[in-house]
């Protein structure tokens, strides 16, 4: 019998933050908020100093200024971030070539055929966050799991600076205590609705059948919660090199109601896109919006461009586009944009753009 994968999620702590932090001496141990300029800003992210007054990624500016009216604000480096971010996944690529960038801060790595040259999977993760501190003098946290879900969610359970480990079989014990906020997908709604049932654990969903669940949420939530509450996730880590389409998105903490805050985001998201395509050297003639309104209603549109591009303003652009076309006024818990159809490809692209899961990112 085959052995269970050994996935890590890494996850830079406070990545734009950090950096800025780093650059410039005098911003240490100070609330460091990355972007949320001007009165329609939003926030990219927040140092940990910054986030004890509840400043959060993807939170307006104004709010941000109002919760920490004495924090720093700074506009995003992005060159400078992603610089760094490349000197991240080559440390990364030293233990294994199966990484998946989720953004310039976080990926996935599949280490299961690395153990025989570098150790055990906590070995491998305790490897990693040493380089790292010692060569970009950085901090990042590291979940180790048989999962993309569990070793996500492990990642994000000891911040700044930690590593949390999941034994195969184990998973069920290790989600039980967690709130039911840990399960992608379950935003505020979802989480008010299960509270009301008196579901407030990852655990008191273990003791749901998947008939219950189903019949109570539908087909396809039912499902999803399930396997998630079980800590089942069969999603293999999908290398950037080998992938039909390159996409950034973002969950929000807090639904975004304002359609020029939504384009704020959209713009840097477009802006992560083309930088990726530039380093990959790729251009693409598809782009796409993903798009979730609470609780669970999620649409992609997509709109295919007369040439490929890697252009970060011509991504936005037709994002932005499909966007307002989109958006109706009402309150956005996700949005993502990505490129696809690349140049060197032929016929019809086979694959979505976007996997699950629902949510992605924001605990930095």
């Amino acid at each position: 019998m085959a052995s269970p994968p050994v996935i890590l999620h890494a996850d830079m702590d406070a990545f734009y933050a950090a950096v800025e932090q780093r650059d410039d001496p005098s911003l240490r141990g100070k609330p460091v908020i990355i972007g949320g300029q001007g009165r329609r800003g939003v926030v990219a992210t927040a140092s940990y100093e910054a986030r004890k007054f509840g400043v959060h990624s993807a939170m307006p500016g104004s709010r941000a200024r109002g919760l920490c009216p004495q924090g720093i604000f700074i506009s995003p480096r992005m060159e400078a971030y992603a610089e760094v971010s490349e000197q991240v996944q080559g440390i990364f690529a030293r233990y294994t070539p199966l990484i998946e960038p989720l953004s310039l801060d976080e990926a996935f790595l599949d280490v299961t055929g690395s153990r025989e040259l570098f150790g055990s999977g906590p070995e491998i993760a305790a490897a990693i966050r040493r380089d790292v501190q010692r060569e970009t003098q950085l901090t990042v946290s590291v979940g180790v799991a048989a999962s993309k879900y569990v070793a996500k969610v492990a990642s994000d359970l000891d911040k700044p600076d930690g590593l949390t480990v999941v034994e195969p079989g184990k998973e069920e014990e290790f989600l039980a205590p967690l709130s039911i906020s840990r399960l992608w997908g379950a935003g505020r709604v979802t989480q008010g609705r299960l509270g009301e049932a008196g579901l407030r654990t990852i655990g008191d969903l273990q003791k749901l059948t998947l008939e219950q669940l189903v019949e109570w949420m539908g087909e396809n939530s039912g499902h999803h919660f399930h396997a998630l509450a079980h800590g089942i996730d069969p999603r293999r880590v999908e290398p950037e090199r080998e992938a039909k389409s390159i996409s950034h998105e973002c969950t929000f903490e807090e639904d975004l109601q304002d359609g020029e805050q939504c384009e704020a985001v959209l713009l840097e998201q477009s802006e992560m896109v083309g930088r990726r395509l530039r380093r990959n050297q790729l251009k693409g003639r598809i782009v796409r919006l993903k798009l979730r309104f609470p609780p669970f209603e999620t649409i992609t549109r997509q709109r295919k461009l007369p040439t490929a591009t890697d252009d970060d303003l011509e991504i936005f652009r037709c994002a932005q586009e499909l966007f307002r076309a989109s958006w109706q006024e009402r309150p956005v818990r996700l949005l993502g944009v990505g490129v696809a159809a690349f140049a060197e490809e032929e016929g019809p692209q086979q694959r979505g753009l976007f996997a699950d899961p629902p949510d992605q990112r924001n605990a930095e």
